[in-house]
């Protein structure tokens, strides 16, 4: 299972995904543009020291990833607000790609179009709330679509 963000550009964020990465033996794909510098503290310290045993790998642009990995459509799981269907309602492979936009626009329509059935989201209640943050919705999503690997 991998984990991939799509143009990240909150480095906390990036962080705290590597380090939920880490601790699961997950791979962490990035794909360009960034909205910071992989180098900077700011992601070396919200993935605090273990920052350097994230498995990364980083590509120039959505097309470029797909180009090398040519991933299974069926493999691919997009995490959006509007969703059609909830993070628990597909069924994980080992070989799933969990993807997740930006934090200020999301994925990008190019991207999702044509992958309406693929589109999934985490239910809120209170429709005051108008998105979540990145890290804790990627956290959320790894950890159920890993909870038969895990014990659940």
């Amino acid at each position: 299972m991998k984990v991939v963000l799509v143009t990240p550009e909150i480095p906390y964020n990036t962080g705290a995904i590597g380090r939920t990465c880490v601790a699961l033996n997950l791979e962490l794909i990035l794909i360009k543009p960034y909205g910071f510098s992989l180098a900077e503290k700011a992601v070396r310290r919200a993935g605090t020291d273990y920052w350097k045993y994230v498995h990364l790998s980083e590509y120039d642009s959505w097309e470029s990833f797909l180009d090398d990995r040519k991933p299974r459509p069926e493999s691919l799981f997009f995490f959006e607000e509007h969703g059609e269907q909830t993070l628990y309602d597909p069924d994980y492979q080992q070989d799933a790609y969990l993807v997740f936009g930006c934090e200020s626009k999301g994925l990008p329509l190019a991207i999702l179009d044509g992958m309406e059935d693929r589109t999934f989201s985490l239910p809120m209640l209170d429709s005051r709330v108008r998105s979540l943050n990145l890290a804790n919705v990627a956290t959320a999503v790894v950890y159920q679509a890993m909870r038969t690997q895990l014990g659940g």
